[in-house]
């Protein structure tokens, strides 16, 4: 099996264009075609269906496409040690974080440190709404990743890191009955008009479930996934949203917006560190999710972020 080949399949599918792949590969397309003819031939598999719009994989294809960035991904690995022997640790780590968890507050510190420490590793940063980070964890495209929640998902380990509570993000003028600590309760929001991301977001699920356990329908007028134009709504008086407090510190605006505790019920969610399950760490991944691990813990018992719990 020609690595090559595994690696134009790669471009195929993440494209989904064999004419686009061959010009990135700077491949005649009929020689590429021959490869993906070769790797069908032995797999004796169909592993692309061709349409006027491009390709996409069968379920054959789909199943060589996470194997074949396992394998790319280990001779990647294998090349850079074995070429740069005892020397310092190199190479590239990606990391993912979660725009709407304390990960996304992490990212500066962690590129200090890894530059501090680790000059010789290129780290890769990612923050995305779009992607589904476990999926990337499995087909070894990120290294690690901080998201929320705990797991169980198939291929994927979780570290917990920490607890966070999710606060309230009003425009400053809007007024609700607190308790002595300046609480608010989910009931008094219910009606409120609120600016929250889509379903399938961490956050999100953890919002609904809270209104859902106090048989409440929340008012929500909008799905907003870019945090300026979620800060901007707010102080606009647009409408509210329910984060955790690192994210919502960085969009709070004095005089235009404030910050509520929620109570009845506290709505949390763990926060967790992911890495493949099948796919081995390199000494470079080993080295930046040690820093990771040890920045997610002093911030957790800090007490500097409301609401940051250490995990029990």
């Amino acid at each position: 099996m020609d690595i090559r080949r595994l690696q134009a399949f790669i471009k195929i599918i993440d494209l989904g264009s064999i004419s686009r792949a061959a010009d990135l590969l700077n491949i005649a397309q009929p020689a590429l075609s021959q490869q993906l003819a070769t790797l069908e031939n032995a797999f004796k598999q169909k592993l692309v269906i061709r349409s006027k719009s491009g390709v996409t994989p069968t379920t054959a294809g789909a199943e060589l496409y996470r194997h074949a960035q396992t394998l790319t991904k280990q001779f990647d690995r294998a090349m850079v040690e074995i070429t740069q022997g005892a020397g310092p640790l190199v190479g590239k780590v990606s990391v993912g974080l979660s725009p709407y968890s304390a990960g996304s507050t992490l990212s500066v510190k962690l590129l200090q440190l890894v530059r501090e420490r680790l000059p010789n590793i290129t780290l890769h940063l990612t923050e995305s709404f779009d992607d589904i980070y476990s999926e990337l964890i499995m087909t070894g495209r990120l290294d690690m990743a901080v998201i929320h929640g705990a797991g169980p998902i198939k291929g994927v380990i979780f570290t917990p890191l920490m607890k966070e509570e999710f606060f309230l993000l009003a425009p400053h003028d809007l007024e609700f009955p607190q308790n002595e600590k300046g609480a608010v309760q989910l009931a008094d929001i219910a009606d409120i008009p609120l600016l929250l991301p889509p379903k399938h977001n961490f956050v999100r699920k953890s919002v609904d479930m809270a209104f859902m356990r106090k048989q409440l329908d929340p008012r929500i007028v909008a799905e907003i996934e870019a945090l300026i134009t979620l800060q901007g709504a707010i102080e606009q008086g647009i409408g509210s949203t329910i984060l955790p407090w690192s994210v919502a510190s960085r969009i709070v605006m004095p005089g235009k917006s404030r910050i509520f505790p929620l109570h009845n019920p506290v709505i949390q969610q763990d926060v967790s560190l992911c890495i493949p399950e099948i796919i081995p760490e390199t000494e470079a991944s080993v080295a930046v999710r040690e820093l990771l691990i040890g920045l997610a813990k002093a911030m957790a018992a800090s007490h500097n972020w409301p609401g940051t719990q250490p995990f029990d």
